[in-house]
């Protein structure tokens, strides 16, 4: 039997707007484009292109983690309040098949979130074929707190 997650709060103005802006620094560069964002659930995207290749011809496995770290983080916010923020703290990634060209498609799934930490997993296709399995621990902090 699956395990489905409970979560306490989802806020779809946050996932609506993450969904809507366009990213920033690396993750702009790579080209990550969210399409859904759903309580515990992200889906992403991204192109594979010729500078994101190894002189081999196949993607560069920074990149996909590059891809995955994105994913582990940003399917949080929607189901932390506002002003927590979510670091990696770990990352394991099973490369499954080398990708070559094409189009990426990531899945993002909150396995467990509390206080203080969460487990991530994320599944990345290239077409019909698996090509990186991820799993991941992140931090939950509470925001800093300006001293007066």
């Amino acid at each position: 039997m699956p395990h489905t997650p409970v979560f306490e709060q989802f806020d779809q103005a946050v996932a609506d707007g993450m969904v809507r802006a366009r990213p920033k620094g690396l993750p702009d560069y790579l080209g990550i484009r969210f399409l859904e964002m759903t309580p515990g659930r992200l889906l992403a995207t991204m192109d594979v292109r010729d500078e994101l290749l190894t002189p081999f011809g196949t993607l560069h496995g920074g990149v996909m983690a590059g891809l995955v770290d994105h994913l582990l983080g940003c399917v949080l916010y929607p189901l932390m309040p506002r002003g927590q923020w979510a670091a990696t703290t770990e990352f394991k990634l099973n490369y499954m098949a080398p990708v070559k060209g094409g189009t990426l498609t990531a899945e993002s799934k909150v396995l467990s979130i509390g206080r203080r930490t969460a487990v991530v997993m994320v599944e990345v296709t290239n077409g019909d074929q698996l090509v990186c399995v991820a799993q991941g621990t992140l931090l939950v902090s509470d925001p800093v707190k300006k001293s007066t």
